[in-house]
């Protein structure tokens, strides 16, 4: 048979389409060559797959090759369709088995010697291959953990060798995935850092388990040692584990960006990403020269982004947020095509309140000029979008002693904090069953406005901050949000003067 079709995969930011591969053997002169639209590593492929093929023994075709990826408009680019190729050719040549390979979905680059070497996105590409009608697949062995993810029968292949045996049935056994680590044993026992380290800064503590229950944004200025870094990597200790599709979103992402740990193959916790102040707009947000990849916002996609000293990042990068805060993905167009990456995180901002970064503003040599000027860099669109913002003092001596010794009455650790974030959640949740939100900080205004009217007592207290400028159309949506999420924690139904209060004093300041 000179014609055989095998499968494999493409990937569009994260999200995973399924490929036909056929491979046409003419007669003429000898030659290889691959149409579909890839890209150079796919070019390539086909000096990769001969050297493969005969470094594992077999006979390469002497005759006319076409190697074909449908559908055949869709850009891919990558070197995972070598695994395909190979085999399509060898099927077409009659070496294995076509009906073998016209069902399973084959994934994995070939190294010259035949070696099965691991490529990224491996799930999001078997969960499109599922959702298109597939049942099996194989992949490279280092892959198999995050391919029996998907769903799919998987096997993994060690060499070209190897599955070309298999496929024959000469006796060689692909290998099995170990069964799936479960994911909730995982999520019910969160480690990392805990709030009884965090010694004072009551405001602060309490912003925190407010910004955890709605899903808030928070925003912290204050002097170096006082605690914004220690407070914000412990955020993700309070927030619920993932649940099953989220745990696969963010998986998927993590694929795509090969950040993905073998032995755990499944993210079931929040995550924490904290760029360096000197990342680029593309590191942040996604994009590259070449294959477009997720930025530091996709990595934390249903977790925490951390900007800590973040007058110092780029203030293009910075805005470059804005619209990310507001939709949850971030689409990147390209000459060669638009590529949507998610991106829901919760936004956590650190800065210290001038250049100089005393300890006590009598210590401060910076202008006032220069100390207005610093916190600018802090656009007031981003600020706009961020519903905490909270001031924190350096620590006073007698705070500062106990951490020499073991205090007698020992702060709230995460795990009580985090019972009563649970209980917030469950009560927003029964409050927006029926719609696409769960948590109070992804409710749009207008949705808000029609579940709650402020009572007289909250109406005047939110027009006097209109009234003073202190809060714009968009900030008065988000101190009703917030104030919803401070009702949520008192066990109220709807929220009432003191949680107005609240939550005007944490986005603008004092509320009387």
């Amino acid at each position: 048979m000179s014609l055989a079709r095998t499968w494999a995969a493409s990937l569009s930011g994260v999200t995973g389409h399924l490929v036909a591969v056929e491979a046409d053997l003419a007669a003429g002169l000898p030659g290889t060559t691959v149409i579909g639209l890839g890209d150079a590593a796919v070019s390539q492929s086909r000096d990769r797959i001969r050297a493969a093929v005969l470094n594992s023994g077999v006979k390469w075709p002497d005759r006319r090759i076409t190697l074909a990826l449908s559908p055949a408009g869709m850009r891919k680019q990558g070197a995972g369709f070598d695994l395909a190729l190979a085999v399509a050719v060898l099927a077409a040549d009659g070496v294995v088995p076509a009906a073998e390979v016209d069902g399973p979905v084959l994934l994995g680059e070939l190294g010259l010697d035949g070696a099965v070497r691991p490529v990224r996105g491996v799930l999001p590409c078997l969960l499109a291959a599922r959702a298109a009608g597939r049942r099996d697949a194989v992949v490279p062995v280092e892959n198999l953990a995050e391919a029996a993810l998907s769903g799919l029968r998987v096997r993994g292949a060690r060499s070209l060798r190897d599955l070309v045996e298999s496929l024959r049935g000469d006796g060689t056994q692909l290998v099995l995935p170990d069964p799936p680590a479960d994911a909730a044993a995982v999520a019910g026992s969160p480690g990392g850092p805990d709030m009884t380290d965090v010694l004072g800064q009551p405001e602060a503590r309490a912003a925190l388990e407010l910004a955890a229950a709605g899903g808030h944004h928070l925003a912290m200025v204050g002097p170096p040692g006082s605690g914004k870094t220690m407070l914000a990597s412990r955020l993700p200790g309070l927030l619920p584990p993932l649940d099953a599709e989220q745990a696969l979103e963010v998986t998927a992402v993590h694929s795509v960006a090969g950040m993905l740990d073998e032995d755990t193959p499944l993210l079931t916790a929040p995550p924490f990403v904290d760029p360096h102040h000197t990342s680029s707009r593309a590191a942040l947000v996604g994009g590259g020269t070449g294959t477009v990849r997720p930025g530091s916002i996709s990595l934390a996609h249903h977790g925490v982004l951390f900007l800590d000293e973040a007058p110092e990042f780029d203030r293009r990068a910075l805005d470059a947020l804005r619209q990310p805060l507001e939709s949850g993905a971030v689409l990147l167009a390209r000459s060669g095509g638009a590529t949507r990456f998610p991106a829901r995180f919760q936004l956590v901002v650190a800065a210290n309140p001038c250049p100089c970064a005393a300890a006590r503003d009598v210590d401060c040599a910076c202008p006032p000029g220069e100390r207005r000027r610093y916190l600018g860099r802090l656009s007031g669109p981003l600020l706009d979008r961020v519903d905490i913002r909270i001031d924190l003092p350096a620590l006073d001596a007698p705070t500062l002693a106990r951490c020499a010794a073991a205090a007698a009455d020992a702060p709230e650790s995460s795990a009580v904090i985090r019972q009563r974030v649970l209980a917030a959640r469950d009560r927003a949740a029964h409050r927006w069953a029926g719609t696409p939100w769960r948590r109070n900080a992804d409710v749009p205004g207008p949705a808000v406005r029609r579940r709650w009217q402020p009572g007289p007592s909250e109406q005047h207290l939110l027009d006097r901050a209109v009234d003073t400028g202190r809060l714009t159309g968009r900030g008065y949506d988000r101190v009703l949000r917030l104030a919803l999420t401070a009702a949520d924690l008192a066990e109220q139904d709807i929220p009432g003067p003191h949680q107005v209060a609240t939550a005007l004093a944490l986005r603008c300041g004092d509320a009387a």
